[in-house]
């Protein structure tokens, strides 16, 4: 029965991410980008902020290390995935961001590889990294004619969008601080918010009075901010107990199907050939980077069944 239940979780958290991609798009035709992000991160980082004080006892960071963690988390795991991601978003279809988002893992263990000199990548590794950057390619297409087309600048903002979260899961680790991710994370999240905000009066961004009464503008923002960031971290959390960061980063590679899915039925968003192609490619190179760590999960599964 847990197996079932895990299953069903794993699902419902592709479902609400995947989807999100298609709230943000939904958004950015009401709010301009860096504002629009803010906006989610300040009404998650609330949320997540009042869980940490029901569910830790360690709820406020302490020290250098802990507080360095939350910086790391603010700037690179908010604050500039959101910028690229929203920003880049504006130009390009919600399944291509959720495919290029999906290169996450990847680069992941690429800057887990480069930071630490005595952990290098195999020969296989390297293959999935440059397998996975090869699916990045076929996405965007670029055109060496015209390297700063829209689409193409639009989406290499979302590449950005997806290294700079992955350099910031492997700082947050390497950091190593006794700090509960429900602590980092809501830290984490205001702090982000506060950065966007003051991006966002850099850049003077122009927000129409009607959006705050419109319904399509306010449903995506609750979207985003209660349902994709607020519920969707605690079921992450619930689940990476359960299921340990190998299996759960799997809902990468299965939260563009719900993209793809929502994105045809509310935006009319058709994918094209080439973002299946690029998509194929990056699950592949995450199967080759990741291909012990996947053995070992189905090892310890069929162990588990045997012995049920």
């Amino acid at each position: 029965m847990s197996r079932y239940r895990n299953a069903a979780l794993f699902l419902v958290l592709a479902a609400v991410w995947g989807s999100s991609f298609v709230a943000i798009s939904a958004g950015l035709d009401h709010f301009p980008p860096v504002l629009f992000a803010a906006l989610r991160y300040d009404i998650a980082g609330v949320v997540m902020l009042a869980y940490a004080m029901y569910a830790v006892d360690h709820w406020r960071p302490v020290g250098r290390a802990e507080w360095a963690t939350v910086v790391v988390g603010a700037v690179l795991l908010i604050a500039a995935y959101h910028v690229f991601l929203f920003v880049g978003q504006q130009n390009t279809t919600a399944a291509a961001a959720a495919v290029l988002v999906s290169l996450s893992p990847v680069l992941t263990t690429g800057f887990a590889r480069a930071l630490v000199p005595s952990d290098a990548l195999s020969a296989i590794g390297v293959v999935g990294v440059l397998v996975g950057l090869l699916g990045v390619a076929v996405v965007v297409q670029p055109d060496p004619s015209n390297l700063l087309a829209t689409d193409a600048v639009a989406k290499f903002l979302v590449f950005c969008a997806a290294a700079a979260f992955a350099l910031g899961s492997v700082l947050t680790r390497r950091i190593d601080a006794p700090l509960p991710i429900e602590t980092m994370e809501a830290w984490s999240m205001l702090g982000g918010a506060l950065l966007m905000h003051l991006v966002s009066l850099a850049l003077a961004e122009p927000i129409e009075p009607a959006t705050w009464t419109d319904p399509e503008a306010i449903g995506a923002l609750a979207y985003l901010a209660l349902a994709a960031s607020a519920f969707g971290f605690l079921l992450y959390f619930d689940l990476l107990e359960r299921l340990g960061a190998v299996e759960i980063n799997m809902v990468s590679y299965v939260a563009p199907v719900f993209t793809a899915l929502v994105g045809w039925l509310y935006l009319g968003e058709v994918v094209g050939a080439t973002t299946v192609a690029g998509f194929t490619l990056i699950a592949v190179g995450f199967v080759l980077v990741k291909r012990r760590a996947l053995r070992q999960e189905v090892v310890a599964a069929g162990r588990r069944r045997s012995g049920q």
